[in-house]
């Protein structure tokens, strides 16, 4: 099953749109960061900002990010930053349920059809529970968040390409991921969990052709896409429909366990239960690789893990990546 792909007028708005997210991105982004070096630079009395930062002394760099956004909210640039970060994702998401909604039945039906002989699986649970923390937030203000219709999975899709601002269109950021920061050896069973509509899944299966590769998320939707899309691009992957934070696996159950763009829509308790689940399902000496935000900066774009701990020069906005990667004691 292909990707729905934007024609039109509707490709033409969205890749509007994507101009938009550049420029905050390229060009207001670079002028706030100025007007913040120069006003934490500055001499004399305390500005409103910095009064309202808690007493950090002029010429300064806070140490805390309240102080530090008390500053930034303060700037001439802020209002125009801040309206185009969050307006320029309502449009995206608007623009792509009004192309994709109408087509929510045929999409449903083909989320429906099965492969006549498929390489990997699909179990879902029409039983699971979906924790609150996940059902009642629109995770990047999608409506409807990326687990309530067939529709939902293909906007996420498409929208998913837009938010990193046409930079991973070929999920290039994802095989950069398996490439660099996951240690190359033998594994027998690899779980990438909160794995949406597998696009973090995949490279494992290309990377790792002899290992079992899992993935778990809590979206049937998107585990149905997921799998539509691994089975036609010829990946054998499982896809289970399970929370991170308890999982169903047994003991010692894989080599490696992997997360990508998950944990930051974590509450801490909840966090704390997936990396206790984790080390769980961890054969001893397996690996956990968590990617985003030992700790190790990530360059995105082309280095991958950066051995001297810092990120790359770059005056626009960008996501600033980390892994987190760690062993279970043999």
């Amino acid at each position: 099953m292909q990707s729905v792909a934007p024609v039109g007028e509707d490709r033409a708005y969205l890749e509007f749109v994507l101009g938009l997210k550049q420029y905050f991105a390229g060009e207001v982004y670079p002028r706030l960061r100025q007007q913040y070096d120069a006003r934490v630079a500055e001499s004399g009395t305390p500005t409103p900002a910095d009064a309202r930062a808690g007493g950090t002394e002029v010429g300064e760099l806070p140490t805390e990010p309240r102080s530090a956004g008390a500053i930034v909210e303060d700037l001439p640039a802020y209002p125009l930053f801040q309206w185009l970060e969050r307006n320029t994702q309502k449009m995206m998401w608007r623009r792509l349920e009004a192309m994709i909604r109408p087509r929510a039945a045929e999409l449903d039906a083909q989320l429906e059809s099965t492969p006549a002989e498929p390489l990997g699986s699909l179990m879902l649970d029409p039983n699971l529970p979906l924790p609150d923390y996940y059902a009642q937030t629109e995770f990047h203000i999608q409506p409807g968040g990326v687990w309530s219709s067939a529709a939902n999975a293909f906007v996420y899709e498409v929208g998913a390409k837009v938010v990193m601002m046409g930079q991973n269109d070929d999920y290039r950021f994802h095989r950069l991921f398996v490439e660099k920061a996951i240690p190359h050896q033998d594994y027998r069973a690899i779980l990438d969990l909160g794995c949406g509509f597998g696009k973090s899944t995949r490279p494992f299966a290309d990377a790792f052709p002899e290992a079992s590769v899992v993935g778990i998320d809590l979206s049937a939707p998107n585990l149905k896409l997921a799998h539509q899309q691994a089975e036609r691009l010829g990946k054998r992957i499982s896809f289970y429909q399970r929370a991170a934070e308890a999982t169903g696996f047994p003991d010692a159950s894989f080599d490696l366990v992997t997360a990508t763009m998950l944990i930051h829509e974590m509450p801490m308790p909840v966090l704390r239960r997936v990396l206790g689940e984790a080390l769980r399902i961890l054969r001893p000496g397996g690996v956990l690789a968590v990617e985003q935000a030992e700790m190790l900066p990530f360059d995105e774009r082309s280095g991958g893990v950066r051995a001297d701990g810092t990120w790359p020069e770059r005056a626009e906005w960008h996501f600033p990546w980390v892994v987190i990667r760690a062993w279970k004691v043999a």
